[in-house]
């Protein structure tokens, strides 16, 4: 890997030389992060009162940094996502903010948008995107300073519970445009497989339930995944993928994801619109000591829209997404589609019982070198198969029984369509339910807890958010 300085000023010199970028008229996927923290994810001087915010004392970079190097990873879209504490909504609004629009001008070619990393009540971090208005900092200023669990001083333990997330959501649904929250590193502070932490099943239903076009959704993939990186790039660093210390990561991927039958397709199996992302969480660089990667360089967040914000945050808060690791692929094409009728990513198709379901799986395994200088391939492609088994009795439930591998694909199982791999198959529609996809380039059939100090380019997988599949009589 290039030095950070030298990533850093080529990519000036090149911004220097472009002129400003119009929005793409025609839809693609378009690969971005939303979470990452600038200088202003501060420390505390907690010597004087009430604490004085100390600039760049827990992540280091501006916010055109972090822009220039989510552009150099081949991103083009990206959040400004720091985390608070006492009257950090001020941080925000005087001091991040106008940095970031500083970088959209620096870097116009990654659609930036504002937001934060919510310090959400009763729960864990959380990404929270703002939509881009003229109004958009006085609109995260207005949550951030009356919902966020560390704003007050003193500490204040009663903004610091679910009832205050469900006002806060209720607050967001009366905001003229509706901001998106999705889920941060959800299991990371789990105490096993199956024993959750911040995050509850029944917590993220309540979230859904209150806010369903806000709350849609959590990281799959948790940022942190250079942790068992030395500085030299080699693995061995004895930290945990993601930071998750007890219950870890399961091919880079968190439980509530990676688990077959588990608690994202209980969600699914009630009809939910929970959907899937994945982030860097970038703080420090692993070159410079940190666990992380720069926005783009492993994981990437890719979104079918056309390249302008509201768009994208359509594409994410309707299920247009599908999400890899170390460029394992870069384009999916995933549909279902009966009698002229045809659904794809966040969709539903509508079919009679007994008709036939035409499904078409075609990615595109670039052949170009990731941010290891390696070339990665498909070994396998799944489709994974549900039932909807509507509202769960059990709010705490966190398993679809129904959820099986439907077929999995072997690489040489693939045909060349222009320019992709492609295979097709037909189902019967028999049960609505759903249908989704994850790939690797492993052996694994199903992902195993990864090992302290395992190097996370070794282990790569690509996730689909579903297809709903409704049976009419």
């Amino acid at each position: 890997m290039k030095p950070v300085t030298s990533i850093y000023l080529s990519c000036l010199c090149a911004v220097a030389t472009n002129a400003l970028l119009g929005a793409e008229v025609s839809p693609q996927w378009i690969a971005g992060d939303h979470h990452i923290h600038s200088r202003y994810s501060t420390g505390w001087d907690r010597e004087q009162e009430p604490p004085a915010p100390v600039i760049g004392g827990d992540a280091i970079y501006p916010i055109h940094m972090n822009a220039l190097m989510a552009k150099y990873f081949g991103l083009g879209w990206m959040v400004a996502t720091d985390h608070g504490g006492p009257n950090h909504s001020r941080v925000n609004l005087e001091q991040a903010y106008p940095e970031l629009q500083q970088s959209r001008l620096v870097v116009p070619e990654v659609v930036q948008f504002w937001g934060m990393e919510f310090d959400t009540p009763g729960a864990d971090h959380s990404s929270l995107i703002i939509p881009h208005s003229h109004e958009e900092s006085q609109q995260l200023f207005a949550i951030e300073s009356r919902f966020a669990k560390r704003e007050p001083w003193p500490a204040d333990p009663s903004w610091d519970t679910e009832p205050r997330l469900l006002e806060a959501l209720e607050f967001m649904k009366t905001q003229e445009r509706a901001p998106i929250l999705i889920a941060n590193h959800p299991s990371r502070s789990a105490e096993d497989i199956g024993v959750y932490g911040q995050y509850t099943p029944a917590e993220l239903r309540d979230w859904n339930d209150t806010a369903p076009t806000i709350a849609v959704g959590m990281a799959a993939a948790p940022g942190h995944q250079a942790a068992a990186l030395n500085k030299d790039g080699s693995a061995g660093n004895p930290r945990p993928r993601g930071y998750y210390g007890n219950a870890g990561t399961l091919g880079g991927f968190d439980q509530f994801t990676a688990i077959v039958g588990g608690f994202w397709d209980s969600m699914l199996g009630e009809g939910r619109r929970w959907w899937v992302t994945a982030n860097s969480d970038s703080h420090v660089h692993y070159s410079e000591g940190g666990a992380d990667f720069w926005p783009g360089e492993y994981s990437k967040t890719h979104v079918w829209a056309t390249k302008d914000h509201d768009a994208i945050l359509d594409g994410i808060r309707n299920g247009r997404v599908f999400v890899t690791t170390g460029d394992l692929i870069s384009a999916l094409e995933f549909s279902a589609s009966a009698e002229g009728i045809s659904a794809s990513l966040g969709e539903e198709l509508v079919v009679e019982r007994g008709k036939e379901i035409d499904v078409v799986i075609r990615f595109l395994d670039p052949e170009s070198t990731n941010a290891r200088g390696q070339n990665p391939s498909v070994a396998r492609v799944d489709l994974i198969r549900g039932d909807l088994t509507g509202a769960a009795q059990d709010r705490s439930n966190d398993s679809n029984p129904t959820t099986r591998v439907h077929q999995r694909f072997m690489a040489e199982e693939f045909s060349a369509a222009a320019g992709m791999s492609e295979v097709r198959l037909k189902l019967l529609a028999e049960k609505s339910g759903y249908l989704r996809l994850r790939g690797t380039n492993g052996e694994e059939l199903e992902p195993t807890q990864d090992l302290l100090g395992e190097d996370p380019w070794s282990d790569l997988w690509f996730y689909s958010n579903p297809i709903f599949i409704k049976v009419a009589e």
